[in-house]
């Protein structure tokens, strides 16, 4: 017996409302995914006034960027080295030319090894030129520093002269002094180093009128400067320059990195190949802070950014300025050993010291 027509056995067919709720689903998924894309763009376009500091690379300053060493030394005997010495960096995000987005700034938020302050508060009026201008006149102080100091540290002369870097407008010594004057005296002392300014000047009562006998164009001449006071010391307006002449070349590479703070591990790395011996026996050091001419180790900023960047890149021990120790407390990762130091000659006696395993009574953090 045969189905009538229409009976059960034909397929059913799909009705209109079904159709309908399909096509309404479509849209929707539509409409947020659009939305979502609206919100990621927007959220990369809106900027807010901020700056963060997130944990940067640590960068061996024994081995090399871009295939070129970061430490050479020509003219002398070297020495071969082992482990690492690595100066420590923080990513920057934010400043004039490169504003921080809603999103980055959100996920700052959200990491408790990111810093955020105001953009006014790090960067003030500058512009990038003169932000990006500052830096590299501190890296490059940081680098000469680092060469004197490791070079008088081996036993070598490093000779000295002191020449006006620049006059500041409406100071004394404006008429009086020129920028490349060579400083021979001040009030008759000689003026063999910064050092020896600071020593003299010391002494100058505010207000006072000072002798400075300059060479200028290969003349010797003298000229008399009203000081002026500034915070209790009697200053002339002008701007120190040293020149350093040494027995042999050395040359760091820094490469893109800015700022004064890798000035004492470039000290440890130049001193390590100029001596015999491996100065870190095979260990993993970082560290950070920036040098003096006189081998004193000052603060730094981002000390705890640069922590984490320390024991992400392998390190073992850490050197932290003196000063940064009150910061360091309580954010030290795990597995990181930190010590204070206040002078090349510290840091290196803690290096020395730990890479021999004596850590007895070395002052941490």
């Amino acid at each position: 017996m045969s189905a009538p027509p229409g009976g059960e056995h034909l397929p059913a067919r799909p009705s209109q409302p079904a159709r309908a709720g399909a096509s309404r689903r479509t849209v929707v998924l539509v409409v947020v995914v659009l939305a979502g894309l609206f919100i990621g763009a927007l959220g990369q376009l809106v900027q807010v006034p901020y700056v963060i500091f997130s944990p940067g690379p640590a960068q061996d300053t024994l081995g090399k960027i871009n295939g070129k060493d970061i430490v050479s030394v020509k003219g002398t005997k070297t020495y071969p080295t082992s482990g690492e010495l690595d100066f420590t960096t923080v990513s920057l995000y934010g400043g004039p030319d490169h504003p921080v987005s809603v999103w980055r700034y959100l996920r700052a938020k959200t990491d408790s090894n990111s810093e955020i302050l105001p953009e006014e508060d790090v960067f003030g009026d500058k512009t990038s030129k003169e932000i990006k201008d500052e830096s590299s006149a501190a890296m490059t102080g940081s680098q000469q520093s680092a060469e004197v100091v490791a070079v008088r540290a081996t036993g070598a002369k490093v000779t000295e002269k002191v020449y006006v870097g620049g006059v500041e407008e409406g100071s004394p010594a404006v008429g009086k002094l020129k920028a490349r004057d060579l400083i021979q005296e001040i009030d008759g002392k000689p003026i063999p180093s910064i050092d020896s300014v600071q020593t003299v000047m010391g002494k100058v009562k505010p207000g006072a009128t000072v002798k400075v006998t300059v060479m200028r164009e290969g003349s010797a001449r003298t000229v008399s400067v009203k000081t002026r006071n500034v915070e209790g010391r009697a200053v002339m307006g002008i701007r120190i320059a040293p020149r350093f002449d040494f027995p042999f070349e050395v040359k760091i590479n820094a490469g893109e990195v800015g700022g004064p703070s890798a000035g004492l591990m470039f000290s440890l790395a130049i001193y390590d190949k100029l001596t015999p011996g491996a100065l870190t026996r095979g260990k993993n050091f970082a560290g950070t802070g920036e040098i003096a001419f006189d081998g004193t180790v000052g603060p730094i900023g981002g000390i705890q950014q640069k922590l984490v960047g320390a024991r992400s890149s392998g390190a073992d021990y850490f050197l932290s300025p003196a000063q940064n120790c009150p910061e360091v407390k309580g954010h030290v990762p795990e597995g990181l050993k930190v010590f204070k130091v206040g002078t090349f000659d510290e840091a290196k006696n803690v290096v020395e010291k730990v890479a021999a395993g004596t850590t007895a009574g070395l002052p941490t953090c």
